[in-house]
């Protein structure tokens, strides 16, 4: 370097140095107590001082200063904007955002595609029910031999009565806590599978929600024939409605990847899937945590109470609480 590049680095410095080691002086208290630690007047000047730090920046570089000085200078801009522009809120804080504002809003603009994938579960409950009871013979291909667990149309009434209200406690909580893992694993792989063949313009979606609810229609067709339909839906609908919501809700996911491929409107398909596709991602990530829920209560609760009007009670209370969370939670953030 030139003598009078020297000279103009070293005037360059004194005149802006001072507020470099102010914001230096602030971050350092950042990084040793956060951004919560610091007192409103260097709050206050931490945006100003990042300006002056930037300004200094470019001009370093329109006249070819040093490159220790440059290189200095983009550090201390790189550190000072994280501060200022960055996240200042907590893995906890995201967490609590996400639960009570995104993933309702998410689920509230999803409103048609989950009405529809709603209305394909109930359609394959009722399918799967009409077709067990007019021939029990079919029972077999719509229920799998890990979900039926034994039970089948010649199953006595004792026996399935026994699922319902066992009196080994010991031996029917280790059965129902393998029961609930394999319920967990299979209902997030269908809601999964939902989501994932979204793109292929939403039919393999349909096709799969309806064969989720032939599996439970053809269920509730044995219970029936013995006269124990309210004994099973008391059994199954405690977690049944947050799974069977969590696999609604992936199936809504499903059908806004295919409106993005069928309907993509003045976007490209694949822009318009990208899009779509990032609201669909929030609907799936909240059921997770469904699926979770509804497993501890197929695993523990169910076998705990055997109260029918107990468990109807918290059939009414759960259903009423993921409606009020879906219908109220995130509207004041949003507007």
């Amino acid at each position: 370097m030139s003598a009078r590049s020297r000279m103009r680095s070293v005037e360059f410095r004194r005149e802006r140095e001072p507020s470099w080691v102010k914001l230096e002086q602030i971050l350092g208290s950042v990084r040793r107590v956060g951004l919560g630690g610091l007192g409103p007047r260097q709050l206050a000047q931490l945006p100003v001082l990042h300006r002056a730090v930037l300004s200094s920046l470019s001009v370093a570089r329109a006249i070819s200063l040093d490159r220790n000085v440059l290189e200095y200078l983009e550090s201390l801009a790189a550190r000072s904007y994280f501060c200022v522009y960055g996240t200042r809120r907590s893995l906890f804080e995201e967490l609590r955002e996400f639960a009570w504002v995104r993933f309702p809003r998410a689920v509230r603009e999803a409103r048609w595609p989950l009405a529809l994938s709603a209305a394909c579960l109930l359609l394959g409950v009722a399918l799967g029910f009409l077709l067990t009871l007019d021939d029990p013979s079919r029972y077999d291909a719509l229920v799998s031999s890990d979900l039926a667990q034994d039970r089948s149309p010649a199953t006595s009434t004792e026996d399935l009565r026994a699922v319902l209200y066992s009196d080994d406690e010991l031996s029917a909580a280790t059965m129902l806590a393998h029961f609930a893992s394999f319920l967990f694993t299979h209902n997030a792989r269908i809601g999964m599978l939902c989501f994932a063949l979204g793109f292929a313009a939403g039919i393999p979606v349909l096709l799969l929600l309806i064969y989720n609810g032939l599996t439970l229609g053809a269920l509730a067709a044995v219970y029936h024939t013995r006269g124990l339909s309210l004994d099973f839906w008391g059994w199954v609908m405690p977690h049944g409605v947050t799974e069977l919501g969590a696999i609604a809700l992936c199936g809504a996911a499903g059908f806004v990847l295919g409106q993005a491929v069928v309907f993509p409107g003045r976007r490209s398909r694949l822009a318009e899937l990208a899009h779509r596709g990032r609201r669909a991602g929030l609907i799936v990530a909240g059921t997770v945590a469904m699926f979770f829920l509804a497993a501890l209560i197929e695993g523990f609760f169910r076998q705990l109470v055997h109260s029918v009007p107990v468990r109807y009670t918290v059939v009414a209370a759960t259903g009423v609480a993921w409606w009020v969370y879906f219908t109220k939670c995130g509207r004041r953030a949003a507007t």
